[in-house]
């Protein structure tokens, strides 16, 4: 799941004050399991608006809906028309749905009501955390199922380094040392020998620092092709 945590009032409120209608937009899937980006968590956004605007005299009309996800246009597709008729939409969906919403919306802006973290699972009521850094090149059957990038610290392929410590991290005895953990799980797979294997330099091409990524799916499209055609017939 997508992580993310609400921004404060006071600088959602700085972004939203000079506009007229605005439409507090919850996406109800990854934000809404972390309570940030729901339709509740989108109702008290525009309630909190309502006061803050009358607090400050402003005319403003603050209103609230919610879909399952904003990155798919099958959701919010129906509800489109309506969200055109405010000033600004103030999406707390994650910076996907944000993205994905501003082109279909015409000239009516989207501005983020969340920040979106990171890819992460629910550790415990309450906590989230990070799990995968998304980099297009999972390496998880050769570590144990524990990802190095998005839980070593130094992002190292062939830890652990030097600063681990009884099984934590240098940077904080709150933190495991994921290389310890993956020592320890490929133990207990009777795996170990693995990761004595010489591997070639990674290709990060794939991650971040080559532009917007695409995935496409032939069969999908394909599919899709042909359904339109016969709705063309």
């Amino acid at each position: 799941m997508i992580v993310g945590s609400q921004k404060s009032i006071d600088e959602i409120w700085n972004m939203v004050q000079d506009f007229k209608k605005v439409l507090v937009f919850g996406c109800n899937t990854c934000v809404a399991i972390c309570h940030a980006g729901g339709e509740k968590e989108a109702e008290t956004i525009a309630m909190l608006l309502r006061m803050r605007a009358g607090q400050e005299g402003k005319a403003m009309e603050v209103n609230h809906m919610g879909v399952m996800r904003h990155c798919e246009p099958e959701y919010f597709d129906p509800v489109i028309d309506e969200v055109k008729k405010f000033d600004l939409v103030l999406s707390t969906a994650c910076g996907v749905g944000v993205n994905f919403l501003s082109d279909r919306t015409g000239n009516v802006p989207v501005y983020p009501g969340i920040n979106t973290s990171f890819y992460g699972a629910v550790e415990a009521p309450g906590n989230f955390v990070e799990l995968c850094a998304g980099c297009g090149n999972c390496i998880l059957h050769l570590t144990g199922g524990i990802c190095p990038i998005a839980r070593c610290s130094k992002t190292l392929m062939n830890g652990p380094c030097g600063g681990t410590n009884k099984g934590k991290c240098e940077i904080s005895p709150d933190v495991d040392c994921a290389w310890y953990l993956i020592v320890e799980r490929m133990k207990k797979l009777g795996a170990l020998e693995k990761l004595s294997e010489i591997l070639p330099p990674r290709n990060w091409s794939t991650s971040r620092d080559g532009g917007p990524r695409r995935v496409s799916v032939e069969h999908i499209r394909e599919y899709e092709e042909k359904e339109e055609q016969k709705s063309e017939k």
